[in-house]
């Protein structure tokens, strides 16, 4: 495992940037970004030259965000999203004033579908060309015009070994009563029904109305049976680290961040398969700032911006030698061999990807759907 040392440089390093003005900490559905302007000229009202990126919290190694500042001059103002619904509420309120954002898959459909994003110059991303094949050409960006794949990875249960009866393998376990209290839902609709759907042996992209609504009523039941303790994002972390619940749904990277602390955390993905993801990094085509946008995406896609980022979040990497090299990155790091298990659970093997689905975006009247939901629920 990773030294407590390098958690202690994090925070000491968060706490300089947050002095320095970088907004780099999670702050849900965050107002605009700082040092943002309406000018065409790459720089703000100080003559500097900007970009604004919102992204998700505990999800960048901030130190990138220095060495981009430094090589380039460019400074970055770096805010952070709950979810991708919240995200997508920003910018439709125009509450959000950003360049780079960094969608998972099926938001990044919707957005190329309603227009909101930007073709990119691959001229000016270079790196673009380490990325993997594998996450190139996927359903919502299968002309490779709009994204650079930032992760990827896999949606599943954390459990607390010594609060369960033994290996937690079906997703049943997200609503059986005799865990009342002690289970975190994920809070966002589409991860939240994804559970719900697969529990039921339903595809998580169904379009049909009566299993969605089904899977509602299985989630529903739960919540008035106090099945769940709260429904979290990023207080996942505190509460599965402290020993404050049994179970949560989350996302394999945090999960590896979460063992850090709790040695006596454990992670599935279930039986019935899951959401496998990519998240990717997008232009807005209101971005002010494209040309510095590109370059912070070029930077980003970097063999060596990928080693640290997988080093520092835990999340796998689209980088072909990024993800290769990781191992020996890690052991010459630490001092010690990588665990094969952890590393399998970063990097999911074929086999468990072949039992995971790619979310799609859903046509506008599933969406409705699935807000009117969730909105019923009470969340």
């Amino acid at each position: 495992m990773k030294k407590v040392v390098a958690l202690t440089l994090a925070i000491m390093m968060a706490a300089s940037l947050f002095l320095s003005g970088c907004s780099v900490r999670k702050d849900d559905d965050t107002q605009s970004a700082n040092g943002s302007d309406t000018s065409s000229t790459g720089s703000n009202s100080s003559g500097k030259r900007v970009v604004n990126v919102c992204s998700w919290g505990e999800y960048i190694d901030e130190d990138l965000i220095y060495q981009f500042e430094e090589e380039t001059g460019i400074t970055v103002n770096y805010q952070t999203a709950e979810s991708n619904e919240a995200l997508y509420s920003l910018l439709k309120t125009g509450a959000g004033d950003y360049d780079v954002i960094v969608p998972s898959d099926y938001m990044i459909a919707r957005l190329i579908d309603e227009g909101m994003l930007a073709e990119l110059n691959y001229d000016n991303i270079p790196n673009y060309d380490l990325i993997g094949d594998q996450y190139k050409g996927l359903s919502f960006d299968p002309e490779n015009k709009y994204t650079v794949p930032y992760t990827w990875g896999t949606l599943g249960i954390i459990y607390n070994t010594t609060m369960v009866d033994g290996p937690i393998t079906s997703w049943d376990a997200m609503f059986d009563e005799k865990y009342a209290g002690n289970v975190l839902m994920i809070r966002n609709s589409r991860d939240a029904l994804a559970a719900a759907l697969l529990d039921l042996g339903y595809s998580i992209n169904t379009t049909d109305e009566a299993q969605i609504r089904e899977a509602y009523e299985l989630l529903a039941d739960a919540k008035s049976k106090g099945v769940y303790q709260s429904f979290v994002m990023d207080e996942v972390f505190n509460k599965m680290e402290g020993g404050n619940a049994a179970i949560a749904m989350y996302y394999a990277g945090d999960y590896l961040t979460m063992l850090e602390n709790n040695e006596d955390l454990a992670y599935v993905v279930p039986e019935e398969g899951s959401n496998w993801f990519v998240d990717a990094m997008c232009v807005l085509k209101n971005a002010q700032h494209k040309e510095e946008a590109e370059a912070w995406i070029n930077f980003i896609a970097s063999t060596e911006s990928n080693l640290a980022n997988m080093d520092y979040i835990w999340y796998a990497s689209p980088n072909t030698a990024a993800l290769e090299e990781y191992p020996a990155y890690y052991e010459e790091t630490y001092g010690e061999e990588l665990d094969t298990e952890l590393y399998e659970i970063m990097a999911a093997p074929q086999e468990v990807l072949d039992r995971c689905e790619l979310y799609v975006n859903l046509p506008a009247n599933i969406l409705t759907l699935y807000n009117d939901l969730w909105t019923e629920l009470g969340i």
